[in-house]
């Protein structure tokens, strides 16, 4: 069984789509499009009928909606839960979650998260980006072990989960999740080319080629026929 990304193109390249009830990371620098993907992503489930969370901890919920809604993408509807833990954004959900010098709670956000699992039941779920959570933590050893406990949380209710991760080198969170994709930028002649690239998906086969994509109204489109250095 799989189930579709939301995104034009990238279920060819996964054989299919996604293995369900697993975590996947979504990598990339700023601009990549992180974001939009992970919400393209939700709302794949919600226009389906399935309850969809998107946890922001770094961008206000009010400028992500906005941002969307500049590329036709509508996150208003039931379905779609939106969860505002961000350091600037209203904090109604998570009202303990931060500290005074805003370093996030990851206890308390695990609690809160856990309490708005079994209240709307996803299917889905968006944690965006994971590595606000580094802030958080005293060692690489701490950090891994809070992600690993979060997936376990995850995986209980039986989610299929994208965390996101503003880091391009390898690190901690490529070895704990079961599929890494990269959003890759190139700067050539001034002109930024997009790239997308699937760098692991256990359990599944999949298209490693790094294959080009854009960014447009209706969100991220993968060009999954043509190759980006060919």
């Amino acid at each position: 069984m799989r189930i579709n990304t939301g995104i034009k193109g990238l279920d060819e390249m996964l054989k299919g789509g996604l293995i369900p009830q697993r975590t996947y990371l979504v990598k990339g620098g700023a601009g990549s499009g992180k974001t939009i993907f992970s919400i393209q992503f939700l709302l794949e489930g919600a226009k389906k009928g399935e309850n969809v969370i998107y946890v922001t901890l770094e961008e206000p919920a009010d400028e992500v909606i906005e941002n969307m809604q500049f590329l036709d993408l509508n996150i208003t509807n039931g379905n779609f839960h939106i969860i505002d833990a961000s350091p600037t954004g209203d904090l109604s959900i998570f009202s303990d979650m931060f500290f005074e010098n805003l370093i996030p709670d990851v206890q308390g956000l695990k609690s809160a998260l856990e309490s708005k699992l079994e209240a709307i039941r996803p299917t889905r779920v968006v944690i965006d980006p994971i590595t606000m959570l580094e802030i958080a933590s005293k060692s690489e050893v701490e950090y891994r072990r809070e992600i690993l406990h979060l997936c376990r949380l995850l995986r209980k209710f039986n989610v299929t989960t994208l965390i996101t991760s503003q880091k391009t080198e390898e690190s901690s969170e490529d070895f704990i999740v079961s599929g890494v994709i990269e959003l890759l930028t190139y700067d050539v002649k001034g002109k930024v080319i997009r790239g997308i690239r699937i760098k692991k998906m256990r359990g599944s086969d999949f298209d490693s080629t790094v294959r080009p994509y854009k960014i447009k109204k209706g969100g991220i489109e993968v060009y999954w026929t043509e190759s980006l250095f060919e």
